[in-house]
């Protein structure tokens, strides 16, 4: 039985991870220091024989006991609230995190998979976005701990590959929504639920015309999955290139929630992105993968999903 290590094991994505990596006959060990993770999203895998939970910050010296075959870096918070409530922590855990988690996928020989993110490209002036593009980032604005951590990882993860022969996965996420969510989360997609289906204000950073591409995270995982068993050691985005503007998104949130919320604009954030859309030719050529859950039916899932477990009516 091939052993995993995933690093914020009991985050949003990391959480999905973990549930499809079991289901595939993994034996998966689940690390997370619970500062945006939650234990509610591993609570169902406590006693599996295949799952085991390790509470510990990564940024601090890794001890796992027995043989890796891959660790799957996913520490880190992943939302602007996330990431300016704790820029040190966010800063340390790209750097700090992916040093030692490196350092383990060297000694363990493990293959290492990098949960990298479209924020890497800032606000882009090449649109949409490839790999091969080096993006507009402001490295001292308040984005740039997130933005710069995970563009440093970046720069880490090459040179264990370069000269320490660590074999290396690196996976650019971009705007990913569904099951384990936080409602307090900060991204668009819960704060749209949970405004709509309380009657609270939707609230629209700017104009509303700027543009995002949402993907399901089942689409995500499987094409991170792909990913992971690929030999590809390059950048890969993964993400739904279907592109559309915040507003247009507001009003099908409202649509599906059958909400009379009104839409309240406000003051867009420093460096926030004007478009965002991944080229994923990449993906789709070498891993054979596109998305396929389209984005009203993921949104009512999750709209679904919410309603039951965050106790929303």
């Amino acid at each position: 039985m091939k052993r995993i290590l995933i690093t914020g094991g009991a985050g949003f994505l990391g959480s999905n991870l973990c549930d499809l990596l079991i289901a595939k006959g993994y034996y998966v060990i689940c690390m997370d220091n619970l500062i945006t993770g939650s234990p509610d999203n591993i609570a169902h895998l406590i006693g599996h024989k295949n799952f085991s939970f390790i509470q510990h910050d990564v940024t601090n010296y890794i001890y796992v006991e027995g043989k890796l075959d891959y660790i799957l870096h996913f520490a880190s918070p992943a939302s602007p609230i996330d990431y300016m409530e704790f820029p040190i922590q966010t800063l340390k855990v790209g750097s700090l995190g992916t040093h030692k988690a490196l350092g383990l996928a060297k000694i363990k020989k493990a293959v290492f998979l990098l949960a990298s993110t479209s924020e890497v490209y800032g606000d882009p002036l090449i649109h949409p976005q490839k790999e091969n593009y080096w993006g507009n980032v402001n490295p001292i604005g308040p984005r740039g701990v997130y933005d710069e951590a995970k563009r440093f990882a970046e720069a880490l993860a090459f040179a264990y590959h370069r000269y320490h022969d660590v074999d290396i996965r690196i996976v650019r996420i971009f705007n990913t929504f569904g099951p384990h969510m936080r409602l307090n989360d900060g991204r668009v997609v819960p704060n749209f639920i949970y405004q709509t289906l309380t009657g609270k204000p939707i609230t629209i950073f700017g104009d509303g015309t700027q543009t995002r591409s949402f993907c399901y995270v089942s689409d995500l995982i499987d094409g991170i999955y792909k990913l992971m068993l690929s030999k590809e050691t390059e950048p890969v985005n993964i993400g739904n290139p279907a592109e559309m503007t915040i507003l247009e998104f507001a009003k099908l949130i409202k649509k599906l929630t059958q909400s009379k919320s009104k839409i309240d604009f406000k003051p867009l954030p420093v460096d926030d992105p004007r478009i965002r859309q991944p080229d994923i030719t990449k993906a789709n050529k070498l891993l054979k993968w596109k998305p396929k859950v389209s984005l009203e039916d993921g949104l009512i899932k999750t709209i679904q999903w919410f309603k039951k477990n965050r106790k929303i009516k």
